[in-house]
């Protein structure tokens, strides 16, 4: 959240690098450079400097606005979270220093199912709303194998404490890991403010008709005793069994034979069905069949879902098994018999339609049971009346979950909140198809996911939750005289109210002591479904309706970073709220993330147990060799835990330090009017193409070509150009040579580490320290055409053309397992006359670096070649 204290404490001003260069006497180059301990120093620096604060007076067109995915706080992070996020903070880094003002803040997902459960599972306790507030409660030390029921207020309370202790975690490990968050904008999605935005966009939505109260068949967790919403849907493969069925014929002809796998729900079964093309079942459409056990005529009629290659060809009809079931029961207009309750065991008293003395009597038999047992129950009892034509027959198929629970879902008929989503309205579809088009997918191909989410919609978005650690609605209902709540009547909050809880704020026209009583009010008793609130990350993290100012700097933002496997939720739903409200994109750009495997190549999840959790790999190997990993994985592309490519950026920071130690101890200095050698020249030319190439590359959200290309620069560098040209630094071929050379030396270091700043924040920073003002993150982003100028048209393959010959010198040593200090008699470097010149304007520079006494060139039509005679 925005604090007074976080705003207008820093302009843009404070932060340029506008100091000149120090001298060197004022240089800090340590003998012995250390990773150890830059992590903790620069994070307090950064803190006690507002590195990273956003200038809230920033014009918007100098905005950067990133929409942070605010992580679920479920206890601990694991190493996807520090793969992905660190994505994201590269690009915060390459935008905050290419000028531009980085909205980059923090926010914590803390409302809903994860929460409740680890409430729960830490303190011992369980909510029971029927139960009052006690403001003396206290939760066990250690938790019972009985849970403690306590009233909502006070398991709220619990979620907050604990969700203020795990964020503080969280935090520390995100500093641990350098993101650049601005940490005075912060938010909660259960924090007033973000209570105040969702129930402000649903009061929009019911107001312009995009959201309604209706009741329906429900998908339902029976765990959790609450609705959930399609794409929170998962198939898993299960066990099962055919059951055949005899159901006998209404004017006693014979029977009809129908496979089911849900013989439990034989009570609630409403008609049967086949496709009308069927032949076997042509005959009977418009006739009668009589249920078995609980003898209740049910129509046989057709539809075009029912599938001939599916069991016996014809299905029984129940309300309901299946979503199956609900299209049938929708388009071909049949009754109601419920005989699931919400706690998934079966009701009480049977259907309406079961009068028979046997029907009902077999009902009361199966009343009462869970699912499981009352299938156990009916099969005996169908066995035993000879309806079961043959022993159940084993089979595997796909059941609907709920992706956060362990026991297949049921429908049942409840009264929810929805919001229109195009998936019963085509002109709503194609709207927000379009949407998916305009927004610039990284990578491209990952807009087919959101299209064939937006294609495969069969229901409008149920957002209402049974649960009570969430955002109420912020609605309530006139009670009739038998205290009956009238539904079609809402009474909604005022917006300036907001926000508002509607089981103790009173509703508006009415007093406390009317409610629950005849002619007085009662509260919705749900909650927003959790993606009701995340869809609105960027309107929360903005100030919608609290800080307009704000708002209007970072509104559409820039950038949703997020994981693949959440376009159909997050990233949709927030498309979704932001085109019914303001009629755009919530974001111009989307970047998507891929999965972290584990060696058996499987996802890593917490349900899963193969996590890793972060803080050991970052203390074990330092943040920006973690950091160098995560930057390896590519956009939308899931990647291997690696520790071998985190020892792989260790060794990258360690050499950055040497390298730079070496530099500058030079006394090399950025004079950009010393440089005259060929060499150096095509040096600064080559590292020109690599900042054009790795801006690019940023620019388009491909920070692994950008790292590549760097590191390919960078140890080009240091293993052939700081060697070509160390004698010469030194001054043994003169003040000239030696000038440029320790110019062109300063140059490409200060290049290469503002190019590695974004992905190894901590040794950049480190060495930029030691001769630099400021912060390499707030330092301007290097500019190819400013180094061309320099460069004075050098030939990047000069560097080339001498570091192959470099090579071959070395290459001959190492066969003739000598020191690479040894001298070489002579050397003759020939080939195509082109390389062969370019070679000889560096003839100085190669003699140095490979000890060679003589060194003579021959031009022929052959690749370039080194002849080699070591001396002695």
């Amino acid at each position: 959240m925005v604090t007074e204290e976080g705003r207008n404490q820093h302009g843009s001003d404070s932060r340029e690098q506008s100091a000149p260069e120090r001298s060197i006497s004022e240089r800090s180059v340590p003998e012995r450079p250390t990773l150890d301990g830059v992590e903790a120093r620069w994070s307090t620096v950064w803190q006690e400097q507002a590195t990273y604060r956003f200038d809230r007076t920033a014009d918007r067109a100098r905005v950067y606005a990133i929409d942070t995915p605010p992580p679920t706080v479920s206890g601990s992070l694991h190493v996807g979270h520090v793969f992905s996020y660190t994505h994201t903070d590269i690009i915060a880094r390459y935008q905050r220093m290419r000028g531009r003002e980085v909205f980059y803040p923090m926010g914590f997902d803390d409302n809903g199912l994860p929460t409740e459960r680890r409430v729960q599972n830490y303190f011992g306790v369980r909510c029971d709303p029927s139960l009052p507030y006690d403001p003396d409660f206290t939760p066990p030390d250690k938790p019972g194998k009985e849970q403690i029921p306590v009233g909502r207020r006070n398991f709220v309370e619990l979620c907050e404490r604990l969700t203020i202790e795990d964020e503080k975690v969280y935090e520390q490990l995100w500093r641990r890991l350098g993101l650049s968050v601005d940490w005075s904008m912060t938010y909660a999605t259960i924090d007033a403010r973000s209570r105040a935005v969702a129930q402000r966009a649903f009061l929009r939505n019911l107001e312009r008709g995009e959201a309604y109260l209706a009741e329906a068949p429900t998908l339902w967790d029976v765990t959790f005793r609450t609705a959930v919403a399609q794409a929170e849907l998962e198939d898993r493969d299960r066990p099962g069994a055919y059951h055949s069925l005899a159901f006998g014929r209404a004017d006693g002809s014979g029977q009809v034979v129908v496979e089911t796998t849900r013989p439990e729900l034989l009570a609630a079964c409403v008609a049967l069905v086949a496709h009308p093309d069927d032949e076997r079942y042509q005959p009977l459409f418009g006739s009668a069949v009589r249920t078995p056990l609980f003898d209740v005529e049910v129509p046989v009629l057709a539809h075009r879902l029912a599938d001939p290659e599916k069991g016996s060809g014809i299905a029984m009809i129940c309300t309901f098994g299946d979503l199956t079931d609900v299209t049938w029961w929708r388009e071909l207009r049949l009754p109601t018999r419920a005989v699931i309750g919400r706690d998934g065991r079966l009701l009480a008293d049977p259907p309406e339609a079961i009068t028979s003395e046997s029907g009902r009597a077999h009902y009361a038999d199966l009343a009462g049971r869970t699912v499981h047992a009352a299938r156990e129950r009916i099969v005996a009892l169908l066995r035993e009346g000879g309806a079961l034509l043959r022993d159940p027959r084993p089979i595997s198929h796909p059941v609907k979950f709920y992706e956060k629970g362990d026991r297949p879902l049921e429908i049942v008929t409840t009264r929810q909140w929805y919001i229109r989503n195009g998936g019963r309205d085509e002109t709503l579809r194609a709207q927000l198809r379009a949407r998916g088009s305009e927004l610039h997918w990284h990578p491209p191909h990952m807009r087919i996911r959101y299209e064939n989410w937006v294609d495969g919609l069969t229901g409008d978005w149920l957002i209402s939750r049974q649960r009570f650690f969430g955002v109420p609605f912020p609605v309530w209902y006139p009670l009739d005289d038998a205290r009956i709540p009238q539904y079609d009547r809402p009474i909604v909050a005022d917006h300036a109210a907001l926000p508002v809880d509607p089981s103790s704020d009173t509703a508006p026209g009415f007093s406390e002591d009317q409610r629950g009583i005849p002619g007085g009010f009662a509260a919705d008793p749900d909650v927003m479904d959790t993606w009701a609130t995340s869809s609105l990350t960027p309107q929360i993290a903005a100030g919608w309706g609290s800080d307009d100012d704000l708002f209007a700097r970072v509104f559409p933002m820039d950038l949703r970073p997020q994981a693949h496997e959440i376009i159909r939720t997050w990233l949709f739903s927030t498309v979704l709220r932001s085109h019914a409200e303001f009629g755009t994109l919530p974001w111009t750009n989307t970047a998507i993330s891929g999965w972290i495997l584990d060696p058996d190549r499987k996802k890593m999840s917490k349900s899963k147990g193969n996590v890793v959790t972060p803080l050991d790999l970052l203390e074990q190997h330092g943040s920006d060799a973690v950091r160098y990993w995560a930057a390896s994985g590519r956009p939308g592309t899931d990647t291997a835990f690696d520790v071998g490519q985190m020892k792989i950026g260790r060794r990258l920071a360690i050499k950055l330090l040497n390298a730079s130690r070496f530099v500058l101890g030079l006394g090399a200095v950025e004079e950009s009017g010393a440089v005259g050698e060929p060499l150096d020249r095509a040096l600064l030319a080559a590292l020109a193409d690599v900042v054009d190439a790795a801006s690019t590359a940023l620019d388009g959200y491909d920070y692994t070509r950008a790292l590549e290309l760097t590191e390919s620069f960078f140890w080009r560098f240091c293993d052939d150009y700081v060697e070509l040209v160390k004698g010469r630094a030194y001054g043994s071929f003169g003040e000239q040579g030696a000038a440029s050379a320790r110019a062109t030396l300063a140059i490409a270091l200060s290049t290469v580490l503002s190019l590695f700043a974004p992905f190894l924040p901590f040794v950049t920073e480190e060495v930029w320290s030691w001769w630099k003002p400021g912060s390499v993150h707030r330092s301007r982003w290097p500019e190819a055409g400013e180094l061309r100028k320099v460069a004075d048209n050098g030939n990047p393959r000069l560097l080339e053309a001498v570091s192959t010959a470099l090579t071959a010198i070395r290459r001959s040593k190492s066969e003739a397992r000598v020191s690479m200090k040894a001298e070489v008699a002579s050397a003759r470097v020939s080939g195509d006359p082109d390389l062969v010149g370019l070679v000889e304007a560096a003839a100085a520079d190669l003699r140095s670096a490979g000890s060679i006494a003589a060194l003579t060139f021959t031009q022929d039509t052959g690749e370039l070649a080194v002849d080699v005679v070591l001396a002695g």
